[in-house]
């Protein structure tokens, strides 16, 4: 319960309105059920003769509150009976009854109607937190992390929030204001009979607890399931193409049935132990029940009780109004235990902390010429695992409007030296400075807007071919977008799709071909203009017609401005200011094409090798 209340008080408190009306109408909804129920007394003693006394009207003051309320009601209903009749006073009663009824189930449903926006309010909030979160997070995190599982605990985990704890919220509101209420009518009728009751119940409640206890396991057990199962998916869906060349459809089933499978026997676990909690809620209802009759029955009979027949009826009737909402109030300490194992599962990417963060004090870029900037790399050294490093020490300056490419051999750390720049990854010893400034002293958002990127996979959207060349750059107009589609070769062939700059792509751009998605995303990068350029591999998986399209294009990004270029194809950067060799996370050798030929080392070596 107090870590549902730390969740509440995280979450509920813009919402203490609707909580505080919802709590209003549940309190009008128990005191229109108490009065309801209070009419069995006078029909069971007036209406058919258990009750001879005479009654008298009295004044307020005369007696206690209680006494003359009672005693006047009484006086009423007599003089009722007496002057209308029986059947009359009978129907009397009847209409009187239906309209509590009528406004105790209108202040039920107001009480409904003032939780739903908690509820649904709640779990929009997370799922807009965790989206928030996942952006936010550096690429490291995802490393570690299955794509499959993030999208469990986005869609179901949050789900399951909903569907546990926020959809009980209106019964942890309700069920207790309703077991408190009849429990103090409870002791107003008979306090002798309701320490008997108090004595009694938590011997149920030690029960219930029991059978409860290793629920929220179970249930946390099942949602990590459900994310392996989602990550499998996921692989499967985009690893097919593969899996079918390897004919590893069956290995695949398998894998799956065997998840599936998993996921099946502990469900049905869960599920049973759920399912257990209203039958047993019943029986130990209905035996608390037969206990009480018993119990107040023989006082009543031995004449050593302070209540009548009649009113021990509506004792009863009190009793059972509150063993109901006891009994769903058990059930929904089940669901909620489900919902907090979710809780837990969404709470590890809430809670995840973000290394790459501003400075307290930042610097302030101040340049005249935002289209060149100068990025110098001093004594960097990096690794993913403490254990094993990537890079060492690294020297590396960039000046401003050079073009610097780098090459070697595959795992030599090409991309991770392009993503220690706009700080994807931080690192470990050295500094890395851009104008002279080094980037942990930067705002992150300044730094990256310095910055444009077009990667060897174009990674595109399904939205519009204008809102992906717009993506990132707010109030681009129509026509920045197409002048810079003409200057990455794009505008031709986007003109001879169905809508043009409407035109959707698809799912990462399946609709356009390799070259196509190449070059909105080189547009994209020219519409931004930024003062670095960073090119990872961005023609090596093309065709020669596409390669020759995309390099031209390229061309015209990379002009006067600050670039630095990974190629497998050295035919690409052959005109570079500076080729940097890495081999083995180190640079082995530095200068221009012709230099590094005339060395006779490892780029020759490169250089030999792709022209056999």
């Amino acid at each position: 319960m107090k870590e549902l209340l730390v969740f509440l008080k995280r979450y509920a408190s813009p919402y203490k309105r609707d909580i505080a009306l919802s709590i209003l109408f549940n309190f009008l909804t128990a005191f229109f059920t108490l009065f309801s129920f209070a009419f069995i007394i006078p029909i069971l003693q007036m209406l058919f003769g258990l009750d001879g006394t005479t009654y008298e009207y009295m004044e307020l003051g005369s007696a206690s509150f209680k006494d003359v309320l009672v005693n006047n009601f009484y006086w009423f209903m007599s003089q009722m009976i007496a002057q209308r009749g029986a059947s009359f006073t009978l129907a009397f009663l009847g209409v009187a009854l239906v309209i509590t009824c009528l406004l105790k189930v209108m202040t039920a449903y107001l009480s409904e109607f003032f939780t739903i926006p908690l509820q649904n309010g709640v779990v929009r909030d997370i799922r807009r937190e965790m989206y928030d979160k996942i952006v936010s997070l550096p690429i490291g995190f995802f490393t570690s992390e299955r794509k499959g599982d993030i999208m469990a605990r986005l869609s179901g985990d949050v789900q399951e929030v909903q569907n546990s704890v926020m959809a009980s919220l209106f019964s942890l509101v309700k069920y207790p204001i309703m077991i408190i209420a009849c429990l103090g009518m409870m002791i107003v009728i008979s306090w002798k009979l309701t320490i008997f009751v108090f004595i009694m119940l938590p011997f149920i409640g030690g029960i219930m607890g029991a059978v409860g206890k290793k629920l929220k396991a179970k249930s946390l057990a099942s949602q990590n399931k459900w994310g392996e199962i989602l990550s499998n998916a996921e692989e499967t869906i985009g690893g097919l193409r593969i899996i079918k060349a390897f004919n590893a459809e069956k290995m695949m089933e398998q894998r799956f049935a065997r998840q599936t499978q998993d996921f099946y026997r502990i469900n049905n676990s869960v599920s049973r132990r759920t399912a257990l909690a209203h039958p047993m809620s019943e029986f130990l209802g209905t035996t608390a029940v037969a206990i009480i009759l018993w119990f107040g029955g023989s006082l009543i009979l031995s004449n050593n009780s302070d209540i009548d027949g009649p009113t021990f009826i509506y004792y009863m009737v009190m009793f059972y109004s509150m063993i109901n909402p006891a009994k769903d109030l058990s059930k929904t300490s089940y669901t909620v235990r489900k919902g907090m194992a979710a809780k837990d599962r969404i709470d590890k990417i809430l809670n995840a902390v973000n290394p790459i963060t501003d400075p307290e004090h930042p610097h302030q870029l101040a340049k005249s010429d935002k289209a060149k900037s100068s990025v110098s790399l001093r004594n960097v050294t990096f690794g993913y695992s403490p254990d094993r490093n990537v890079l060492k020490d690294i020297n590396l300056e960039v000046n401003p409007g050079e073009t610097v490419a780098i090459v070697g051999q595959s795992g030599s750390g090409k991309s991770t030296l392009v993503d220690l720049i706009p700080r994807f990854w931080d690192i470990e010893q050295g500094e890395i400075l851009v104008d002279g400034i080094n980037v942990r002293d930067l705002r992150v958002k300044e730094l990256r807007s310095l910055m444009g990127n077009v990667n060897q996979e174009a990674i595109l959207f399904n939205d519009s071919i204008f809102n992906n060349i717009a993506f990132g750059v707010e109030g681009a107009t129509r026509k920045q977008v197409e002048e810079a589609a003409r200057i990455a070769n794009a505008h031709d062939f986007i003109m001879e799709t169905e809508a043009g700059y409407d035109t959707m792509i698809g799912d990462r751009g399946c609709r356009l071909s390799g070259g196509q998605r190449q070059r909105i995303s080189i547009a994209r990068a020219i519409l931004k203009n930024p003062a670095i350029l960073i090119l990872d591999e961005a023609t090596s998986a093309l065709d020669t017609e596409s390669e020759r399209l995309v390099q031209e294009a390229l061309e015209n990004l990379m002009k006067d401005r600050t670039t630095i270029v990974i190629a497998h194809r050295l035919s690409t950067i052959v005109n570079a200011d500076k080729i940097c060799v890495l081999h083995e996370g180190e640079i082995v050798e530095l200068g221009t094409h012709e230099e590094l030929l005339d060395r006779n080392g490892m780029y020759k070596h490169l250089v030999d090798m792709q022209q056999v």
